[in-house]
C-alpha cells in the first residue's frame, strides 16, 4: 500500500511540474496518452480480461447491489448537480461521472489486500471487472456522450458519439464471444500488467490536467475544494459506501470487500470520458485529487491497525 501511495504522488506531481514547465507541450501529451490509452490500450485489456472471464457460479447476488448503488449515487449526483448546484450541463456530466466511476483496481484490489487479507482479493477482483469496468464503458461514456460540449448537439448526435467513442465496448463483446483459445494466457497476464502499469499513466495525466486547469498556472496542491468538488466527494466517499451498506442490510450479506470497494475514491477514467466527450475538467480533476488524497491518507492509517 505504501508503494502504491507513492506512485501516485510521485506520477501526479511529475505531471503538475511538466505542466508548469512545457505548458502546452505537456497538455498536448496528456491528450496523447488519453487517445493512446482510449483506442489502443483499453480495448486490449478490456478484450483479454473479458475472454477469460466465466460469469458463472458465483460472482454473488452483492454485484446486482453494487449496480443499484452506482445507479443510486448517479441519481444523486446528477440532483444534487441540477437542482442545489445549478452548474451548467457540462458540469453535472463531470460531478455525475466522478460519482459513479471509482478506482477499485489501481487503489482498491491492493487496499483490500492491506486491510482483510489475500481472501478479499477474489471479491475485490471481481467488482473491479464486473461492475467498475462494465459501468465505465456503459454508464461512464453515456454520461460524457449525453453531458459533454464535445458529443454534437442533438438526441442523435450524442447517441452516435457514445457508439462511435467507445472502442471498450466492442472490445467487450468480443472477448465475450471468442473461445477461449483465441486468448492465450500469455496475452491475458500481459493485459492485467498493463492495466496495473497504467497507474502512473494515468496520475501524471491528473497532475498536468490540475495544473493546467489553474487560473495563472500557479503550481498548487490540493486543488480549490469548491462545492461541486466537495459534493463529489462526499457523495463518492461517504453517499456511495453508506447506501451500499444499507442495500446490504436490507437485502443481502455481501463481502466486505465489496464495501470497500463502493468506498474507493473518483476513478482516473472520469478524466478520460471528460476530454473524451467535453465534460468539466476542473470539476473533474479536483475531485480525483481530493478523493484520492483522503482514500489514501485513511488507508495508511488503518492498515497498521488491521
Amino acid at each position: 500500500m505504501p508503494l502504491v501511495a507513492l506512485a501516485i504522488v510521485a506520477a501526479t506531481a511529475l505531471g503538475a511540474v511538466a505542466e508548469h514547465r512545457w505548458r502546452g507541450q505537456a497538455l498536448a501529451l496528456s491528450r496523447r496518452l488519453i487517445d493512446m490509452m482510449v483506442w489502443s490500450l483499453l480495448p486490449f485489456i478490456a478484450f483479454f480480461s473479458v475472454a477469460r472471464l466465466h460469469l458463472g457460479g458465483g460472482v454473488g447476488a452483492g454485484l446486482l447491489l453494487g449496480y443499484a448503488m452506482v445507479a443510486i449515487t448517479g441519481v444523486l449526483a446528477h440532483l444534487a448537480g441540477t437542482r442545489l448546484l445549478r452548474l451548467p450541463r457540462p458540469s453535472v456530466g463531470a460531478l455525475i461521472a466522478v460519482v459513479i466511476l471509482a478506482n477499485t483496481g489501481y487503489l482498491g484490489i491492493p487496499l483490500n489486500a492491506a486491510l482483510l487479507g489475500h481472501e478479499a482479493l477474489a471479491p475485490a477482483i471481481a467488482w473491479d471487472t464486473l461492475i467498475s469496468s462494465v459501468v465505465l464503458y456503459t454508464g461512464g461514456f453515456a454520461v460524457g456522450a449525453a453531458f459533454g460540449t464535445r458529443a454534437g448537439g442533438s438526441a442523435a448526435e450524442r447517441v452516435r458519439a457514445f457508439f462511435t467513442r467507445n472502442p471498450v465496448l466492442y472490445a467487450v463483446i468480443a472477448g465475450l464471444v471468442v473461445p477461449d483459445v483465441l486468448a492465450p494466457q500469455v496475452l491475458v497476464d500481459l493485459a492485467h500488467a498493463s492495466a496495473f502499469a497504467l497507474l502512473p499513466v494515468g496520475f501524471f495525466i491528473l497532475g498536468v490536467n490540475l495544473m493546467g486547469e489553474e487560473e495563472g498556472g500557479t503550481l498548487r496542491f490540493p486543488p480549490p475544494l469548491t462545492a461541486p468538488t466537495a459534493t463529489g466527494m462526499a457523495l463518492r466517499l461517504v453517499a456511495a459506501p453508506a447506501v451500499m451498506a444499507g442495500l446490504s442490510a436490507a437485502i443481502v450479506d455481501v463481502p466486505h470487500a465489496y464495501l470497500v470497494q463502493a468506498a474507493m475514491p473518483s476513478g482516473i477514467n472520469s478524466l478520460i470520458v471528460a476530454h473524451l466527450y467535453g465534460l468539466d475538467l476542473r470539476l473533474t480533476a479536483g475531485t480525483i485529487a481530493w478523493s484520492t488524497a483522503v482514500a489514501v491518507v485513511a488507508a495508511l492509517v488503518l492498515a497498521p491497525m488491521v
